[in-house]
């Protein structure tokens, strides 16, 4: 069950012709700092929001600034709640969804006398016949079974936490039920439904504003990272380069070179930069102001999300399932998040980011940015635990008010406590041992300082 074990360490819960514009050290303008951790944040403020960001929502979601900011607001307390609610209901839990402008929190189990622990802790509760566990453990059979050989036009399978099943999209009913066979899962848990979707990495080897990988081709810059205190680079997308692959940035000089890269089975890879290129805590808002990154503490499904790309600028939709696997012509894709935002050839390897949260690196899709599409991205943090990277970030925290039920905690004699928001620079004690925080995030289930160290350093 790895994708469960992966989600319960980093809750992270996925692409070839290479990709596309170029974010160069760039990144998405940010939110409002909350205060230190365990305090209540500051309400978002509109005009800590870059213009470029609440411009998009305004178009793609219909959101003014006032409704962005109450959104945003809610979003980053709704992931807060459900992380401390994950790890009090155990087994029990089936997952959580957001809905409508203000982010209403629905939390499901399948005991229902757990549903006033969830409505305490300020979250709607809804009683279901089958745990997130045991819908992810019939995911992974899929997995595995499209590892030994790619299903044919069975697109997407996914867990969709609203209808408490596991979804397969086929261009035909036999076509999937034939996929569910083969995986040997039976179809008690899992809905078959028809697709049209023909999803593609998001590539392209046209010039353009990007970087360029030798040999040819160009990707976007994902997020800015450093490794081990002393090496800058980025993280992108897999499928835009293999290990020892060269780059030029976008002004075409010399930049650097892939260190690690894993496509298919998953969509990430990072890049070593030189001296000359200096990374910044920034996402590119294509001349309406950058955002700053201060954190990457993921959405839940429901949550608004936006897209850097330097095919089709900003776009935002909402998150629609954690966890999905698709499949493209290259293979079988595993991990990823599958959103409403809509992509173009040219936008791979770009950034997604909630509000000021860093979520992943655009992966692949479907449809086009004039009549709408399906698009996945690559959770981030998968990719800084592969390669032991870390985040750069502003060292803010996100805007949001702690629960007000404090989750509980099984931590050895130490502070950490999932639910707990951090900023840079806290420190804590696990295990019998000191921990600062390295990026600024809301701790979840599993993200112990022991187990992480793209967050916590020991100290």
């Amino acid at each position: 069950m790895e994708n469960t074990k992966l989600r319960r360490r980093v809750l992270a819960t996925a692409t070839a012709t290479v990709a596309v514009g170029a974010l160069a050290l760039a990144g998405l303008t940010g939110v409002a700092s909350a205060g230190p951790a365990g305090t209540t944040a500051p309400a978002v403020s509109a005009d800590s929001l870059s213009p470029g960001l609440l411009a998009a929502l305004e178009r793609d979601l219909g959101l003014d600034a006032d409704a962005a900011r109450t959104r945003i607001a809610g979003e980053y307390r709704a992931a807060a709640i459900a992380a401390g609610l994950e790890k009090s209901l155990g087994t029990s839990f089936a997952g959580a969804r957001v809905s409508g402008d203000k982010a209403d929190l629905t939390v499901s189990t399948t005991d229902a006398s757990e549903a006033a622990l969830i409505t305490k802790a300020g979250a709607r509760a809804e009683v279901v016949g089958h745990s997130l566990d045991r819908l992810e453990a019939v995911k992974d059979a899929l997995d595995k079974a499209a590892l030994s050989k790619a299903p044919k036009n069975v697109p997407v399978w996914y867990v969709d936490v609203a209808a408490n099943r596991v979804v397969v999209n086929a261009a035909s009913t036999s076509a999937g039920e034939a996929f569910v066979k083969a995986a040997g899962v039976g179809d008690q848990l899992v809905t078959v439904a028809r697709s049209t979707e023909q999803p593609r990495a998001l590539a392209d080897i046209r010039g353009g504003d990007a970087y360029y990988m030798g040999g040819g081709g160009r990707c976007s810059v994902g997020f800015s990272v450093t490794r081990g205190g002393t090496q800058n680079g980025f993280v992108t997308a897999g499928h835009c380069g293999r290990v020892g692959t060269t780059t030029n940035g976008v002004n075409q000089q010399a930049q650097g070179s892939f260190q690690g890269s894993t496509f298919p089975g998953r969509d990430y890879a990072w890049v070593a930069t030189n001296a000359n290129w200096v990374p910044k805590p920034l996402v590119n808002g294509y001349g309406r102001g950058d955002v700053t990154v201060t954190g990457s503490t993921p959405s839940v499904v429901g949550a608004s999300v936006c897209r850097s790309g330097s095919t089709t600028g900003w776009h935002c939709g909402t998150i629609q399932q954690l966890n999905t696997s698709v499949t493209y012509p290259e293979g079988t894709i595993s991990g990823v998040t599958r959103t409403s935002v809509c992509a173009e050839p040219g936008d791979s390897g770009g950034a997604y980011i909630s509000g000021s949260q860093a979520q992943g690196v655009t992966s692949g899709g479907s449809g086009n940015c004039s009549s709408g599409g399906t698009t996945y991205f690559q959770p981030l943090l998968p990719a800084l635990q592969a390669y032991g990277l870390t985040l750069v970030t502003s060292g803010g925290t996100p805007p949001t008010t702690p629960p007000t039920t404090p989750p509980p905690t099984d931590q050895p004699g130490g502070t950490w406590a999932a639910g707990t928001t951090y900023a840079v620079g806290a420190t804590v004690t696990y295990g019998g041992a000191t921990y600062r925080c390295l990026q600024g995030h809301t701790a979840q289930a599993g993200w112990t300082p022991a187990d992480v160290p793209a967050l916590w350093q020991r100290i």
